[in-house]
């Protein structure tokens, strides 16, 4: 029966969902069992890899690529990471490089994989944006790929064995790196005034990009279908929980993530986490573009068939 069903569940502690985390959301007709994954990544790799969980977060590109490889997982509409991607692309300042195009023709690092969602932003960022030709560039990875049957592009290549990404960047060997920090006088970030240059792409064109979302294992779907709604439901009204607090003044002690979703309500008078596909249709749908165009994808996919029987018309 329904008030039995309880799901095993990973999701990381943070604003939008800590009301299901700490019992002040309650949901309906089921409960979720949190695992608590220390590191949220080794999660997503356990769910690709081995469906370990009923309810798992996952990043956007991890998804979509793990869906063009078959695993057995669906995602909800329900977007709990956004962030801006400017200030992850750093470089070193003694190569030459004077402005992101002269990126074209070196050798660039990527943390862990090609198909890592920050990357797929950054990489996007660059071409969109500033007009970079991201195929005249060799991506160097300092890891693997959650999605371990997915092979990526003739100018994606492995970090050398034994090589430390930020070392290379550090020393010259690579021009850039996205998604890793490097304590060192020759490197800074790319774009200028990074932080900034995001919150301007938002009020420009609406660039509010989507890191991470809900996926469910279809085993689970396919016994109780009415689970993709009432899920929905329960991450919506604790995420309406945190965005009423959030208008309030009422977050005790805010982090750098409160104060970007403050600022992001201030420039667009709007929730700053809105779930639904209808909303997210336009981030979604360049999230796949981008993918299609960076060979992490090889066919084009519509947004409406990544998520659940049921959900194509949810909005909170």
């Amino acid at each position: 029966m329904a008030d039995e069903i309880k799901l095993k569940t990973v999701t990381r502690s943070q604003g939008n969902n800590q009301a299901l985390k700490d019992g002040t959301v309650q949901p309906h007709g089921f409960s979720f069992d949190f695992e608590e994954v220390p590191v949220l990544i080794d999660g997503f790799r356990r769910m690709v890899r081995k469906l370990e969980f009923d309810v798992s977060e996952m990043a956007l590109t991890t998804y979509v690529c793990a869906r063009a490889h078959g695993k057995r997982f669906t995602a909800l509409p329900i977007f709990l990471v956004r962030a801006f991607h400017h200030s992850a692309i750093v470089y070193n300042t003694k190569v030459g490089i004077r402005c992101p195009k002269d990126l074209e023709g070196r050798h660039v690092g990527v943390n862990r994989g090609y198909t890592v969602t920050t990357g797929l932003w950054a990489r996007s960022v660059l071409q969109n944006q500033y007009g970079v030709d991201l195929s005249k560039i060799t991506w160097v990875l300092s890891g693997d790929e959650h999605v371990a049957e997915y092979r990526p592009p003739a100018n994606v290549v492995p970090i050398e064995t034994g090589r430390k990404m930020a070392d290379m960047l550090a020393c010259g060997e690579l021009a850039a790196a996205i998604g890793i920090e490097v304590d060192s006088p020759d490197v800074a970030q790319l774009i200028p005034d990074a932080k900034e240059a995001g919150f301007e792409a938002l009020r420009q064109s609406g660039h509010y990009p989507i890191n991470h979302l809900i996926v469910v294992k279809d085993e689970v779907l396919d016994a109780h279908p009415e689970l993709a709604v009432q899920i929905f439901h329960a991450f919506s009204e604790a995420k309406n929980h945190y965005v009423q607090r959030l208008k309030n003044g009422q977050i005790d002690k805010p982090t750098a993530v409160d104060d970007m979703h403050r600022r992001v309500m201030d420039i667009t008078g709007a929730d700053p986490l809105p779930y639904g596909i209808a909303p997210n249709r336009p981030m979604l749908e360049q999230a796949l573009q981008s993918a299609l165009e960076q060979g992490i994808i090889t066919q084009s996919v519509e947004v409406d068939a990544l998520f659940a029987r049921g959900t194509q018309g949810l909005v909170a």
